[in-house]
C-alpha cells in the first residue's frame, strides 16, 4: 500500500495534465451511469484520482464520496471542485480497507480504472457488495490486463522495475465476471470498448 500511495503521489501532477484518450468511449460510460442515478442518491467513488469523473457527475445525484489513496491526487481534485463551484462532493484520504462506512449506505459505488490495480480484487468487490443497499449498483471500467498484448505484458514488468507503471493484476473477462457473481451481484449491463477493457454495471 505503501509503495502504491509513493507511486500516485508522485505521478498525480502528471496524471492530472494527461488527456482522455478515448473520449467518445468516456462520454458513453458517463450517460451509462446516469441512467442509473437518481438526484438523492448517495454515491461513493474509491480510486478517483483527481476527481474529473466525480465532479462531473455530481449534479445528478444527491452527494459523493470520493476517495483515493494518494493526498496529492486529492489535492488537485479538491482545487478542481472548487474552481467547477461543486459542493456536494467530499474527497477522503484512504482505501476500500482503510476507510470506514456504515454498511448499506450508499445506492452507488464507482470504481472507474482502479480494479486491475488492486491486489485484491475479490476482497474489494465483497466489501463493495456489502456497502451498496439492496438494489444499489456497482458500476466499474478497469483493464483486462490478461487480455492486451502479449508484447504489452511483457513490457510492464520492465516498466514496473523502473518505478514507471504500479502494481496491475491479469484477470481476464470471465476471472471478473465470476468474482462479481460469486460476491452476489447480478450483471445488469455490459460492454467493452475494445479487447483489453470492461466496464460493466453489477447490481446488489
Amino acid at each position: 500500500m505503501r509503495d502504491a500511495k509513493q507511486f500516485w503521489d508522485r505521478s498525480a501532477a502528471r496524471y492530472a495534465k494527461s488527456s482522455i484518450r478515448d473520449q467518445a468511449g468516456y462520454e458513453k460510460k458517463l450517460a451509462i451511469t446516469r441512467e442509473y442515478f437518481r438526484p438523492d442518491w448517495s454515491v461513493l467513488e474509491f480510486g478517483c484520482g483527481t476527481g474529473s469523473t466525480a465532479i462531473l457527475h455530481a449534479p445528478f445525484v444527491g452527494h459523493i464520496v470520493a476517495t483515493d489513496i494518494s493526498d496529492r491526487m486529492l489535492e488537485i481534485a479538491r482545487q478542481k471542485a472548487e474552481a467547477a463551484s461543486i459542493d456536494n462532493v467530499i474527497f477522503r484520504q484512504g482505501t476500500l480497507d482503510s476507510l470506514e462506512f456504515e454498511p448499506e449506505s450508499f445506492d452507488a459505488v464507482l470504481g472507474l480504472n482502479i480494479l486491475h490495480l488492486l491486489e485484491e480484487v475479490e476482497g474489494a468487490i465483497s466489501t463493495v457488495y456489502g456497502l451498496l443497499k439492496p438494489g444499489g449498483v456497482f458500476i466499474s471500467s478497469t483493464a483486462l490486463v490478461g487480455e492486451l498484448n502479449i508484447l504489452w505484458r511483457a513490457v510492464i514488468p520492465l516498466m514496473q522495475a523502473v518505478g514507471l507503471a504500479p502494481f496491475v493484476n491479469r484477470f481476464r473477462r470471465g476471472e471478473l465476471v465470476a468474482m462479481l457473481e460469486q460476491s452476489g451481484f447480478s450483471i445488469d449491463r455490459e460492454w467493452q470498448p475494445g479487447k483489453g477493457s470492461l466496464f460493466i454495471v453489477a447490481r446488489k
